[in-house]
């Protein structure tokens, strides 16, 4: 039997280069190498390590301080959905960690460039499951970053109430009486 084991091993990586000959594997290869290819060079996006290493100094969009956003609703309910299109800092970057000052840690990641939503995604995975009575300081007050600190993250600021956006409604009411 072991003469009809080794004869069967050469016609074997024969069937094997023509598998692998077929028209369906190679563009598969390439489109891999493709897509590769374009997230990972999207221009003007940088890795923050080397920004560190150039001294280029990190500024963050203003606009998450505006937000009034809670930590356990989906970025989805704000109302301003060009503000989550807008990158979280200047120059973009492809990945941030977001710190609290409890010590919890979460990273941002984009190679396009981390933008604002891309932070309160990070952000909201991690308190979705919290009701409103179990944080502290539901409410994003905004980013800040240190880099005396570290230059590889941001200091996320929380408070305990947004602005009160329902003072309007209450105003039309009192109108219509």
């Amino acid at each position: 039997m072991s003469a009809a084991e080794t004869e069967p091993t050469s016609p074997l990586t024969k069937v094997d280069s023509a598998i692998s000959g077929l028209s369906s594997s190679p563009p598969k290869d390439e489109q891999k190498k493709g897509h590769r290819r374009a997230s990972s060079s999207a221009a003007g996006v940088y890795n923050i390590n080397d920004l560190e290493k150039e001294g280029k100094e990190l500024l963050i969009a203003k606009e998450t301080q505006k937000l009034n956003w809670k930590l356990n609703t989906s970025p989805s309910t704000i109302d301003d959905k060009e503000v989550l299109k807008k990158f979280l800092t200047t120059p973009p970057v492809k990945k941030i960690d977001l710190h609290f000052p409890l010590g919890l840690e979460v990273s941002a990641r984009n190679l396009k460039g981390v933008t604002i939503k891309d932070a309160l995604d990070a952000i909201h995975k991690q308190f979705k499951k919290k009701e409103d009575d179990e944080l502290e300081n539901p409410v994003l007050a905004g980013f800040e970053w240190d880099k005396e600190e570290s230059w590889t993250r941001l200091i996320v600021h929380q408070k305990k109430e947004g602005a009160p956006s329902g003072g309007k409604g209450k105003k039309g009411k009192k109108n219509e009486e």
